[in-house]
């Protein structure tokens, strides 16, 4: 388990997220330009998403699409009237010099998601959720210097700010969790941290509780679960010593650097009056209908805590394993699927936790297993037929080569003897064979009973069920008592 996070000299944080994701459209936002990840430089890009004077944008309704599914889905209201606005300001990888967004009409507010703690479940508010575009990529190399990637110009983005409700460094990696789990199962992003679809921008301030907030700094561009966790105690330690220093915090945009693990400052952070936002007179309002909500109202899924909840109520499960079984879409539909193949959803859940989850690779829910092989194999468990370290063995042997789960057990020689007559008469016959050992027991030895049991199991070629050898084992040595 992490450790748990510990204030330093009374200090509280105080966090909020920014989260920018990647909508996956097969356009851009305001051309018809590809959107396909890890195309050659400037090759997806054209005179509109670079800026060029003279072109105008049209909005791919897709995107509107989209990030109302996401509002939908985090329990915020959608804007009936929304419009879209520049944001100026002056960077090498945004060529028209504004990045058109949305600043006072936003398209989603009021959402919210709920987190597990410690201390049991927690709500995080979602501020607003408002599409903008993308700006392009800037490649540092040493011999040619900083090259300009404008493919990524104009991307469709949503970004989705919490309210400041956050105050540890682990409810901030479960929001994103949580967030990231809820995004993905609308299908409306990819949700690739390390391909950039999805990253977090952190704002964190500290005070003494009864205080006022401090003055926040923002950490920009974090692309992993661990990164947001490692720069909120680094940044969270930095502001702590130097107001103990007496030095005055400085609202400012900071760079995490994964090698040293520290903070460094980017740049003084703007306050929106230095964007001189304003509405974009080449594009017209979003009007969005009560027909068009109701429409996209039935597109949405059931949700990882809707899921969450019916595991537990149907299938019996722990809420820690309905958790973890609802973390991708990919993987609870796969358990729904194997459920329908067997009678021990439980045992499914926990070979699921242990063996498939083990042989999963990472940023991956795809498993070669066909579902009704391992809903198989949990019955094949449960029912005794194996034992839990041959089910290990199957589902390591399937993974590599699917097949049914019957033949392989049988052409491994591994099912197992749960004959209560056949295990009785092993029992009895180890008795015999070792009265040295039954004489000690009997004595008050108690640890000896393990030795018989071993000899049992030896005469099954270690093929017994285990749990009902041992009770028969128990049975005799009781009945031999007498």
């Amino acid at each position: 388990m992490a450790t748990p996070w510990k204030p330093l000299k009374g200090y509280e944080m105080v966090i909020g997220l920014e989260v920018h994701v990647e909508l996956k459209t097969k356009t851009k936002i305001f051309c018809s330009c590809k959107t396909d990840f890890g195309a050659p430089p400037n090759t997806q890009c054209c005179p509109v998403c670079m800026g060029f004077p003279g072109t105008l944008p049209v909005l791919n309704r897709q995107v509107v699409h989209y990030a109302a599914l996401a509002g939908l889905a985090t329990g915020c209201t959608i804007a009936r009237y929304s419009k879209q606005d520049r944001k100026n300001y002056f960077y090498p990888d945004l060529p028209k010099a504004y990045q058109i967004s949305q600043y006072d009409l936003p398209l989603c507010v009021d959402g919210h998601l709920m987190i597990e703690t410690p201390e049991g479940e927690k709500r995080i508010g979602i501020t607003r959720i408002h599409i903008e575009e993308d700006a392009g990529k800037l490649i540092h190399d040493p011999e040619q210097g900083t090259l300009i990637d404008c493919n990524r110009c104009g991307v469709p983005l949503i970004e989705i700010v919490s309210e400041p409700d956050i105050r540890t460094p682990q409810e901030a990696v479960a929001y994103l969790q949580k967030l990231r789990a809820v995004i993905a199962y609308t299908g409306i992003s990819d949700c690739k941290m390390n391909e950039g679809s999805l990253r977090c921008d952190v704002n964190l301030s500290i005070h003494k509780p009864g205080q006022p907030f401090g003055t926040r700094t923002e950490m920009k561009n974090l692309n992993s679960f661990q990164s947001v966790q490692r720069a909120i105690e680094e940044e969270y330690r930095r502001q702590v010593e130097a107001v103990e220093r007496g030095e005055t915090i400085v609202q400012e945009t900071r760079r995490f650097d994964q090698q040293t693990g520290k903070t460094s400052a980017m740049r003084r952070k703007e306050n929106a009056n230095d964007y001189r936002y304003f509405p974009d007179p080449d594009l017209a309002p979003i009007v969005t209908g009560e027909d068009t909500l109701d429409t996209w109202r039935k597109e949405l899924p059931v949700l990882p805590d809707q899921r969450k909840a019916r595991y537990m109520a149907d299938y019996g499960l722990t809420a820690y394993a309905a958790k973890q079984l609802v973390s991708e879409k990919a993987l609870a539909e796969y358990f729904e699927a194997a459920c329908e193949s067997t009678a021990a959803p439980k045992t499914l859940a926990n070979l699921m936790l242990t063996e498939v989850f083990r042989l999963l690779p990472p940023e991956s829910a795809a498993i070669p297993v066909a579902p009704a092989h391992l809903g198989r194999l949990a019955d094949m468990v449960e029912q005794g037929d194996i034992s839990a370290g041959v089910a290990k063995r199957a589902v390591a042997a399937l993974w590599e080569r699917d097949q049914d789960p019957d033949a392989w057990v049988e052409a491994a020689g591994l099912r197992q003897l749960s004959d209560p007559e056949l295990l009785r008469s092993y029992a009895e016959r180890a008795m015999a064979e070792h009265p040295d050992l039954v004489a000690g027991y009997y004595k008050g030895k108690a640890n000896l009973a393990k030795a018989l049991m071993g000899a049992a199991m030896g005469m099954s070629g270690g093929k017994a069920n285990p749990a009902l050898l041992q009770h028969l084992m128990d049975e005799a040595l009781e009945k031999g008592r007498k």
